[in-house]
């Protein structure tokens, strides 16, 4: 497949601020707003109404992206997904998820998918990357160039460890499967907090099964089968995602009052059940 080059040029419009604890590659996403309603595509000129800036993040409508960059993919409706297929590329988006899963890898958009006057709208740099693209930005000509490469996004079943993600889909679950995907992502990162910590082990599972740290461990539960979302969460946070900041700790204080964590370490946040320390 030849390099095809997507530029974007966008209206102006005002940045509102992001009220997210998430901290992965999010902040160097943030696009800014340019003049005009159209993008380009090997120099010619493809409309686009959709193209909006919420929060900081450059959106653009699904289906005029992907048929930019893929003109021979298939696109349909799924139930509540919209599923783009093509050689080597598999894509399912659903309005509200905080995610686009891409050929068994799950990738973080921060303000969720969105629909607009009948449009499903996703962050330009992630439907890039979900197609194996990428995007850079020219200050100077206020223009967000996509760039496609010669082959789709690499796989889950390639990308991630295999032994990380399941034990770590179980932790998440074991302790954070009632909560929201925030409050699965917080523990997700406690986990990794740990792993990069020189305080802990240095590895997913010499985390999880330290003596004393995690009950799903000891009680056995963490061996059940993972909810969806757990291992949704669990994706991204092997793709970078971070929730709660620098959390090495979480207790449930309506089941834990007064615990070890809370007399002697720094809260950083509650989300859901759990409240977070570093």
């Amino acid at each position: 497949m030849r390099m095809r080059i997507l530029c974007l040029m966008l209206c102006l419009a005002t940045i509102l601020p992001m009220g997210s604890w998430a901290l992965a590659a999010e902040d160097a996403a943030v696009d800014q707003a340019v003049e005009g309603t159209y993008f380009l595509v090997d120099g010619n000129v493809c409309e686009d109404p959709g193209i909006t800036v919420y929060n900081g993040i450059t959106y653009v409508s699904l289906v005029n992206a992907v048929l930019a960059l893929r003109p021979e993919a298939v696109i349909a409706w799924e139930g509540e997904y919209v599923v783009v297929t093509d050689e080597g590329l598999d894509i399912r988006v659903r309005v509200g998820d905080q995610y686009i899963q891409a050929n068994g890898r799950c990738l973080y958009v921060l303000n969720g998918i969105i629909a607009q006057n009948g449009r499903v709208l996703v962050p330009v740099r992630t439907i890039a990357q979900a197609m194996g693209g990428w995007v850079s930005w020219s200050q100077e000509s206020g223009v967000v160039e996509v760039y496609s490469g010669e082959s789709a996004i690499i796989s889950g079943e390639s990308y991630y460890n295999s032994d990380s993600l399941y034990w770590l889909s179980r932790i998440i679950s074991a302790e954070s499967g009632n909560q929201s995907l925030d409050g699965k992502l917080a523990v997700g990162t406690v986990i990794m907090n740990r792993v990069e910590s020189p305080l802990f082990p240095n590895t997913i599972y010499d985390v999880i099964f330290a003596p004393n740290q995690f009950s799903p461990a000891s009680n056995g539960s963490i061996n059940r089968e993972p909810n969806a979302e757990s291992v949704v969460a669990a994706k991204l946070i092997l793709e970078g995602v971070r929730v709660g900041g620098s959390s090495l700790y979480f207790v449930n204080p309506s089941t834990t009052p007064n615990s070890w964590a809370e007399r002697n370490r720094t809260y950083v946040t509650t989300i859901g059940a759990h409240a977070f320390f570093s």
